[in-house]
């Protein structure tokens, strides 16, 4: 019998926010640099046997089993496969250690095949095959299958490595690497790579503009789930539906499946093949770099304006990241913008972004990006019109951004006539 549960109300908001907050705990934070929209999917080898005959249960009360779990132990294979209508990004190299990255002499990795920032940018699109392994808030590692090699990036205490066979290239960093602070080693978490680390982010939206229900079971990597949907309430977004599969035993979320409004296969599908919750062997998290092994050192403190605006980039979090962000005089970067306006609520929120004197980031040039990224953005873009003038319009199937000729830039997991009419209401 699949329990089923009525839709989230606004009443139950409050209960459901406090909830949200105790799931976000640290679990898993091995994840890459990237881009907002950048994330994950499943292929049908997880394809539940036969639904799971469980008590029923309420979206609070399984919001609660979330919050609640205090698993930090397990390790298993994730299989990936992200369809966000995206050309590839493999030959991009990624935001942090590829083409678009200072070389060299920025003590992060620049330049180096094995950089986290890079390589794992690669998540981004089509499908890939992880190996994952966590022994609670300081031991965790990733490994990404390839057809011949394997990339690795593992986190022990106080140190992170990342390891790229194919190319035999290591990149460490180790603690208060970048400004001399008595502070742990982590590796970069703007992109998540597990299950929970989805769920949390799609359960920071769950207020008075969502729908949260339970709808069934299914069975993951062999254990029992509940499944729980999350929607939006309002028009316009780009998110259809968000399906979490969280185990019935421990509340450890174990498939994250997001459904575009467009319809179509899921744009992000992440989940479990294979699980186990008892603590790995110790061997797991360590690493010594191969003989003859190019090594690239990330403890080096950052020199130069532009290192400091390269750091500035990578430090910031979303829109207080925009608002604050530090860098040098000379790099042009998020932290030039004088703020981030944000357009309506919810689902349907949309970031307007200006730069001082009322000029705003205007679209790339031929010269001023590689041409892989010239390539990537111009099959991303469309022209449009409206009383705000013309633009261009870049999108995927979740998040898209209009650029307008004057500068000014509209951004959202919003539609295109979504920014459009933000566009027009703010002339």
């Amino acid at each position: 019998m699949a329990p089923n549960d009525s839709a989230q109300t606004t009443d139950e908001a409050e209960d459901l926010a406090a909830g949200r907050r105790k799931a976000a705990r640290y679990f898993v934070p091995v994840a890459v640099a990237g881009v907002a929209a950048a994330t994950i999917g499943l292929v049908p080898a997880l394809a539940a046997s036969g639904d799971p005959d469980l008590p029923k249960i309420s979206a609070q009360e399984l919001i609660a089993k979330m919050a609640a779990s205090d698993t930090q132990q397990l390790s298993g294979t994730v299989k990936v496969n992200t369809d966000l209508g995206l050309p590839s990004l493999a030959g991009l190299g990624g935001l942090g250690g590829g083409s678009f990255a200072p070389k060299g002499g920025n003590g992060d990795g620049g330049g180096s095949s094995a950089s986290p920032d890079g390589k794992l940018m690669e998540l981004a699109s089509g499908s890939h095959t992880l190996r994952i392994a966590a022994d609670g808030p300081d031991k965790q590692k990733v490994s990404i299958l390839e057809d011949a090699a394997e990339y690795s990036l593992i986190h022990n205490g106080n140190e992170v490595w990342a390891y790229d066979s194919a190319s035999n290239e290591a990149f460490h960093t180790k603690d208060g690497a970048r400004d001399g602070k008595d502070r742990k080693a982590t590796p970069p978490k703007d992109l998540p790579t597990t299950p929970k680390a989805l769920a949390d982010e799609a359960l920071k939206a769950a207020d008075d503009t969502t729908s949260v229900t339970v709808d069934g079971t299914a069975q993951v990597a062999g254990r029992d789930a509940y499944q729980l949907v999350i929607k939006p309430k309002q028009s316009g977004s780009t998110i259809g539906s968000i399906k979490v599969a969280v185990d019935a035993k421990n509340g450890v979320p174990l498939k994250f499946t997001l459904t575009p409004s467009s319809g179509g296969k899921a744009a992000i599908d992440v989940g479990f093949t294979k699980v186990d919750f008892s603590r790995p062997a110790a061997s797991t998290f360590d690493f010594t770099p191969p003989k003859g092994a190019k090594v690239t050192e990330g403890d080096e403190p950052a020199k130069g304006h532009a290192a400091k605006g390269h750091e500035g980039f990578k430090n910031h979090k979303g829109i207080e990241g925009f608002k604050n962000g530090k860098g040098g005089e000379d790099v042009k970067g998020p932290h030039d913008f004088q703020g981030l306006n944000v357009i309506g609520k919810g689902w349907t929120s949309i970031a307007k972004i200006e730069t001082p004197g009322g000029k705003g980031a205007t679209a790339p040039k031929d010269g001023d990006v590689p041409p892989e990224a010239k390539k990537f953005l111009d099959a991303l873009g469309d022209q449009v019109e409206g009383k705000f003038g013309s633009g261009t319009v870049f999108t995927t199937r979740l998040v898209n951004v209009l650029m307008t000729d004057d500068g000014t830039v509209y951004a959202g997991a919003v539609t295109k006539d979504a920014l459009v009419q933000a566009a027009n209401a703010s002339k």
